[in-house]
């Protein structure tokens, strides 16, 4: 008996059932992460985060010029195809080798390069990790597939656990940059691990489908190339001109003004890759999911991208100390930038699966280069503002192109896209003006003690949720109640509830 096809109701529940998961996971390991971090910054110095992120940008963008997106190419094919399966593993097994050797060999002119004998090594530990990575199980592909996330949950979130707790320890031993090197190193061993010991698929080394996965493949690599060249042009020249404990302050301030990118974006961008390829496949308009998801994530991204910049001071004297106060300035601009982040990740996803490479690639290397100019340009002159400042034009230029295009392709307009976000656009302005007014948004902080800054930084994020909340509501309730952002929330939280009670009386029956 056959399963009936899908339909963009079911499609966008797994979808949005996946993005749970996904962000479950990311909001689980983030708070795990923000504690070690609060523990590492005072067993480590600036300059110890600064050569081990230079490493890894070093690293990665490396690595990025042999990016194939090997898996979504999988994912592309409508059912499971051995051959398919045991190429894409052959491919990143390769890949894996080739790419070890390179930034291996690499690792010596690095060090000249940033001028410290200290990155060499470093560099070293993680071409090894690269080449480690290569082996995951190719099988763990069908858990997107299937919208199996919270399979992917379990893979990720045991080595990201572990990597933590060594970090933590070898920092308190050794009090040493390396701490974060070997617990990078750690959880790519353990990830490979886990890829064979939760599923039973096991890979044989075959190239026979390479010209099924190439085609896809070649733009998925060059679009990599230059998304690299973008996101890892910052802390490059920011190492270059200023130095690692410069890129170390760097790197903290954007980790922290992305964090709604990271935590509640990306992770919907990934399981919706999995649903816009479900919609091709059943021939079903991807326009309408494709504005449903941008309301839905939209009414959490951009409050938390714009209430990050408000509050930015006290976040960072609090977190990290007054050593990190040059943190602030680059914070507050950087998460300006990415509030509507949602629109291109979003739209990049969409082309990914209608196979629309080349028009992100266009797009994409034209940002990257002006990215490039304004960095040259403006970090000389205004330091770490001035990459902070080079950055946000970049990214907000690429989302008002990537939306420009979506529209173009799509069956989508400005109209409808304007009345998804509209409330929750002037919500968030309502927040801005009430915060920058009271004295609680975009200020140096007088508070001292940590008593003082915990206390002002929850009355502002307390204000500040009140106020958005507040403002959303009733836009939307003067608005009529209409179809969107609001009414999926609110029929989410009834789910919810309900679930809680149910679970509740079965708990009680049991008991009886």
């Amino acid at each position: 008996m056959t399963s009936p096809p899908p339909n963009p109701a079911s499609i966008l529940a797994k979808t949005a059932k996946g993005t749970g998961w996904i962000m479950g996971w990311r909001m689980a390991t983030r708070a795990l992460g923000l504690v070690s971090t609060l523990v590492l910054v005072r067993l480590l110095t600036p300059e110890d985060f600064g050569l081990v992120a230079l490493g890894t940008v070093f690293a990665d963008t490396v690595d990025a010029l042999a990016w194939f997106g090997i898996e979504d190419a999988i994912l592309r094919e409508k059912t499971f195809s051995q051959e398919v399966y045991d190429t894409g593993f052959t491919m990143a097994v390769i890949r894996a080798v080739v790419m070890g050797l390179l930034i291996g060999g690499l690792a010596g002119p690095a060090g000249y390069f940033f001028h410290d004998d200290r990155l060499a090594w470093i560099v070293l530990a993680l071409a090894a990790a690269t080449l480690i990575e290569g082996f995951d199980n190719i099988g763990v592909v069908e858990f997107r597939r299937r919208f199996e996330f919270n399979k992917e949950f379990q893979l990720w979130i045991v080595p990201r656990i572990a990597g933590i707790v060594l970090a933590i320890s070898c920092a308190f031993i050794f009090r040493s940059y390396w701490a974060l090197v070997i617990a990078i190193l750690t959880q790519r061993i353990l990830r490979v691990v886990f890829s064979y010991r939760m599923h039973p698929y096991r890979p044989r080394l075959s190239l026979s489908a390479w010209r099924r996965l190439t085609g896809y493949s070649v733009w998925n690599w060059a679009l990599s190339i230059v998304s690299q060249i973008r996101d890892r042009s910052d802390s490059l020249l920011v190492g270059r001109l200023l130095g690692p404990a410069q890129v170390g302050i760097f790197s903290v301030a954007c980790e922290l003004a992305t964090l709604p990118l990271t935590e509640f974006i990306l992770p919907l961008g990934r399981a919706a890759f999995s649903g816009f390829n479900a919609a091709r496949h059943a021939d079903l308009s991807a326009g309408q999911m494709y504005l449903r998801m941008i309301a839905g994530m939209g009414i959490l991204a951009i409050p938390a991208s714009i209430g990050l910049s408000l509050v930015a001071d006290p976040l960072v004297k609090l977190a990290f100390g007054p050593a990190w106060s040059a943190a602030t300035p680059v914070m507050q601009i950087v998460s300006i930038a990415y509030c509507l982040n949602v629109l291109s990740t979003m739209s990049g996803t969409l082309f990914q699966a209608h196979g629309l490479l080349q028009l992100s690639f266009r797009l994409v290397i034209v940002t990257a280069l002006l990215r490039l100019i304004l960095l040259l340009v403006l970090i000389p002159l205004l330091d770490l503002t001035g990459a902070a400042l080079a950055a946000t034009v970049a990214i907000m230029l690429e989302q008002v192109l990537f939306v420009v295009l979506t529209i173009r392709h799509f069956d989508v307009t400005p109209r409808e896209l304007l009345d998804r976000l509209w409330r929750t656009v002037l919500a968030c302005t309502t927040m801005a003006l009430v915060l920058a007014w009271s004295g609680f948004g975009w200020h140096a902080t007088m508070a001292v003690t940590k008593l003082e800054l915990g206390v002002e930084l929850l009355t502002a994020v307390a204000t500040g949720a009140a106020v958005y909340a507040t403002t959303l509501v009733v836009l939307w309730l003067a608005a009529g109640r209409p179809d969107g952002a609001e009414a999926d929330v609110l029929t989410l939280l009834q789910r919810f509830t309900a679930r809680l009670s149910a679970a509740r009386l079965a708990r009680r029956a049991g008991q009886a």
